[in-house]
């Protein structure tokens, strides 16, 4: 489908203002940073304190709320101009919603990533989230890539039974899944049927075999034991500190003995300077779960439930994917400090 003149050029400014700012912007604030006389500071308050006093962090923080914002905006008048999806075509995947399930206020009380409306408002919305999550990420991930990369270096290759992937949204990370492990039952949840209906069209577009259910993920409703392995992508940081032990007591009740948790998420970096700009983007992309997270100790929450071995280990979405330890590639420009925490249910 070929998009309108109009409506291209908008989304080309949205996304070319969002790489000036990481790419542009960022680093000319850290440069000032680093001109400050007495060297890096050891701690987010100190940093806080030199940041904020800089010439350059004016610009860098409203550009960076003002061009998500413009972003949404392009890419909802962009669907709104696309028109209705024609009739879902048949195919192997299925839907279960529950008609009966009451959104939790945490989730709608926010417009989670400055999004209007958030993604459980209305079937527009989601197709918005479909396409505003490919810009988000400055647009590189096309087809998927980021998730496959996930798929492919961060879970390990075995015969898994049954794969329950939490949070999955309109399911980039559960089509992943599906490819790799042909054999295996894979079964995305999520809260937003919007997004579950999308999931289901775009799963059926593709020919593949997932079953979708609508269920908050701390009581998903799956007999206990059933997966060898259970994922997510991005679902620790849009939860409340109160909710992510339940979703550690919930994954490991689904798991089976010796299976596997994957959990692709954000992790400071011990650099004052970088955390801290990760720190207020948790306010100024309307995602409040984000810094309670990064600070919480989520490793001790995964063995209070049960699982062993937890452990973060940093993620490079460049190609290079799971890598050793907590220890990222140097990078002058913004970007997320992406890292997989890994556990497993003993056998």
């Amino acid at each position: 489908m070929t998009r309108p003149v109009a409506d291209q050029a908008r989304l080309d400014f949205a996304l070319s203002l969002r790489r000036q700012w990481a790419a542009g912007v960022y680093p000319r604030l850290r440069a000032e940073y680093d001109a400050v006389p007495g060297g890096r500071r050891s701690n987010m308050a100190d940093a806080m304190r030199v940041v904020h006093a800089l010439p350059g962090y004016g610009p860098f923080a409203w550009l960076e709320r003002g061009s998500q914002q413009l972003l949404w905006h392009a890419v909802s008048e962009a669907v709104e101009h696309e028109g209705a999806l024609p009739e879902a075509p048949p195919g192997p995947s299925t839907l279960v919603l529950d008609p009966k399930l009451r959104l939790p206020g945490w989730y709608t009380d926010w417009d989670i990533h400055l999004q209007p409306g958030g993604v459980w408002s209305s079937d527009h919305a989601a197709r918005v989230y479909e396409l505003g999550a490919r810009l988000v990420m400055l647009g590189e991930n096309d087809d998927y890539e980021f998730h496959r990369l996930f798929t492919s270096s961060a879970v390990p290759a075995r015969d898994y039974r049954r794969i329950v992937d939490l949070g999955c949204g309109f399911g980039k990370s559960t089509f992943s899944l599906r490819q790799r492990f042909p054999g295996a039952e894979v079964i995305g949840v999520d809260l937003a049927a919007p997004c579950l209906r999308l999931a289901l069209r775009r799963a059926n577009e593709r020919g593949l075999r997932i079953t979708f259910r609508q269920a908050d993920c701390t009581k998903t409703g799956l007999p206990s034991g059933c997966a060898g392995l259970v994922t997510s992508t991005m679902l620790l940081h849009e939860l409340p500190l109160t909710v992510l032990p339940r979703l550690f007591r919930e994954a490991a009740r689904l798991l089976a003995p010796g299976g596997l948790l994957r959990f692709l998420d954000f992790r400071y970096t011990g650099d004052a300077f970088r955390d801290l700009a990760m720190r207020e983007h948790s306010a100024r992309n309307n995602e409040p779960y984000l810094a309670p997270m990064l600070a919480a100790d989520v490793c001790g929450m995964a063995r209070a439930a049960g699982l062993h071995d937890a452990v973060w280990r940093a993620f490079d979405e460049r190609g290079g994917g799971l890598l050793e330890g907590l220890h990222w590639p140097a990078r002058p420009e913004w970007h997320f400090p992406w890292a997989v925490l890994g556990a497993e249910k003993p056998a």
